[in-house]
C-alpha cells in the first residue's frame, strides 16, 4: 500500500524539499501552508514528475481552528498518514531580550509551539487508531545551545526538543516512530525572514561558507523513516562542515 506523508510550511525551505523527495520515493503528500500559490506550484510540479496523488491545504499553523477543520475533515485513505514532518516554523528579529518585539514573540511561539502542538494533537490520534506512524519534529541547534540575540527563538526550539521528548514517551506504546532533526545553519528564506526582508543582510549570513541545502535536511528526513520498524532515530543533529556549534564557523574571507 502507497505511503503518505503529511508535511507542514511546504511552501519554501526543507520542507519543499521533503516534499519532494518524498514524492520522489513515491509517497503520496499532504502539503499545508499559508501561501496558496507556492502550494498550487508545488503541486503542480510535484504531479507533472511523479506519480502520487498530492492533497494541498491551506491554512495557518498558529490558527487552531484552521489546524483543526483542515485536518479533521480529511477523508478516506487521506486519514492514514505513515509521516507526519513538523516542519513550519521561523525566527523574527534579532535582538536583545529587553529589546525585543512582543508581536515577533508571539509570532514565534505561536508557529514554533503552540502550531506544532495543534497539528499534532489532530494527527497522533489517527496514527494510534492504524496502530502505526513517525512524527518527525523539526528542531534546531538553537534547540541544544543559546545564542547571542537568539533568545525566544531558543526557547521556541527549546520546547520542540522537549516536546519530542514527551512525544516519544507517550507514543511508545503504540509503536509510533517519534524523531527530532535538528539543523545547523541552512541556506533558505530563514534569515531573509528573520531579519524583515533586508536580503543583502540574510544573504552575509551564509557568506565565507557552504551552508545546508534544504535538500540536505529532506534527505535526512526521509532516511530516517527507511531504518526498519525496530530502530528509532530519537534526535538528529546535522550541521554544515564549517558550523562547529551555534555560533562558531570557519569562513573564507
Amino acid at each position: 500500500m502507497q505511503k503518505t506523508v503529511l508535511i507542514t510550511g511546504a511552501t519554501s525551505g526543507i520542507g519543499k524539499a521533503t516534499a519532494k523527495k518524498f514524492a520522489q520515493n513515491k509517497y503520496n503528500i499532504i502539503i499545508t501552508g499559508r501561501r496558496r500559490e507556492r502550494l498550487e506550484k508545488l503541486k503542480e510540479d510535484i504531479k507533472e514528475k511523479y506519480r502520487v496523488d498530492i492533497l494541498l491545504l491551506n491554512f495557518d499553523v498558529r490558527d487552531k481552528q484552521q489546524v483543526q477543520q483542515s485536518l479533521s475533515g480529511l477523508q478516506g485513505s487521506w486519514r492514514r498518514i505513515d509521516v507526519l514532518v513538523n516542519n513550519a516554523g521561523l525566527a523574527a528579529g534579532l535582538n536583545t531580550i529587553q529589546e525585543g518585539s512582543l508581536d515577533d514573540w508571539e509570532q514565534m511561539i505561536d508557529t514554533n509551539v503552540s502550531g506544532l502542538l495543534y497539528v499534532s494533537h489532530v494527527i497522533m490520534p489517527l496514527m494510534v487508531e492504524q496502530g502505526h506512524g513517525h512524527i518527525i519534529n523539526i528542531g534546531s541547534i538553537a534547540g541544544k545551545q543559546v545564542y547571542p540575540k537568539g533568545n525566544v527563538y531558543c526557547a521556541t526550539k527549546h520546547a520542540v526538543d522537549a516536546l519530542t521528548k514527551a512525544m516519544r514517551i507517550d507514543m511508545l506504546p503504540h509503536g509510533i516512530r517519534v524523531t527530532q532533526i535538528s539543523p545547523g545553519a541552512v541556506e533558505t528564506e530563514f534569515s531573509e525572514v528573520r531579519l524583515k526582508g533586508d536580503k543583502e543582510a540574510a544573504a552575509n549570513v551564509y557568506k565565507g561558507f557552504q551552508p545546508l541545502k534544504g535538500e540536505d535536511i529532506a534527505e535526512v528526513i526521509h532516511y530516517v523513516t527507511t531504518l526498519p520498524q525496530h530502530v528509532n532515530v530519537n534526535d538528529m543533529l546535522v550541521m554544515p562542515t564549517a558550523q562547529a556549534n551555534a555560533n562558531t564557523f570557519t569562513k573564507k574571507e
